[in-house]
């Protein structure tokens, strides 16, 4: 399966808990449609950082549970520590989006999120295996993408084109679908799951610091050879004069969701 392109740097961690919050306060009546309520079993498969495992950690109580599994043990290890500063119990386990090595068919909510534009070709069997880890009769997965045609980062500097256009090229190598979000219910409905909803928003982003997911996976994008480390400090200085000059950079893109029933 490829590797996942973005690195775990703080910047990135806090990325990642602001997404989190974001997507709770977008989503949580479809957290709770689909299965996230006091306790309930809860597996948050690719779960990075952990930043939604801990959320679905304080919705299912100490009555429930929650398993984050994730192939990068540095991700989990943050996971780890997040659940502890919250006061929730998360469990924590190494695995793959298509063999999580959890039991099947015993989990009220099954999540995945930002994984499936990362494994080109593999994106049916990722979802096929997640509806083996639902519980017959009404367990639910639920899905969360991109479509990253619609990406725009308004106020960057003139070098975000071009270290974007290396990230697509980096993605189009590994033959990864960057509008997998609009095939949600596709894949669900595949994999013999009843589709209950199929939602798209646009997410506006505007954390310090903020470069992209194009920065994100700079150092992927130096081990295909795409960059140089030459082109990465060349952005990195055009971003920090940007920066310097006090120029607001906001982030667009379009992001969908969707969960479906196992019968």
């Amino acid at each position: 399966m490829p590797e996942y392109s973005l690195a775990l740097s703080d910047a990135e961690i806090e990325r990642y808990q602001l997404m989190a919050e974001a997507a709770e306060r977008r989503e949580r009546d479809l957290w709770v449609a689909a299965g996230a309520a006091p306790g309930a079993r809860i597996a948050d498969v690719g779960c990075g950082p952990g930043a939604i495992a801990v959320r679905l950690a304080k919705t299912a109580g100490p009555d429930g549970a929650v398993w984050a599994v994730d192939r990068d043990g540095d991700a989990l290890s943050v996971a780890s520590v997040l659940a502890e500063k919250a006061g929730v119990r998360v469990h924590t386990a190494t695995g793959s989006a298509d063999a999580t090595g959890l039991p099947a068919g015993t989990f009220d909510l099954v999540m995945l999120r930002h994984v499936l534009a990362h494994n080109g070709g593999r994106e049916q069997a990722i979802v096929d295996h997640l509806a083996t880890l639902a519980r017959p009769g009404g367990g639910a997965v639920y899905l969360d993408d991109i479509d990253a045609d619609s990406f725009r980062l308004r106020g960057a500097p003139a070098a975000y084109e071009e270290m974007d256009e290396r990230y697509r090229e980096l993605h189009r190598r590994r033959g990864n679908d960057l509008t997998i979000g609009t095939r949600l219910d596709e894949l669900l409905t595949s994999a013999g799951l009843e589709l209950v909803a199929f939602e798209g928003h646009i997410d506006v982003i505007t954390p310090p610091g903020m470069r992209g997911p194009a920065w994100a996976a700079r150092d992927a994008m130096i081990v295909e050879g795409l960059v140089t480390p030459e082109d990465i400090a060349r952005w990195d200085e055009a971003f920090c004069r940007a920066e310097h000059d006090g120029r607001e950079v906001r982030f667009f893109g379009a992001n969908f969701v969707a969960f479906a029933r196992r019968p």
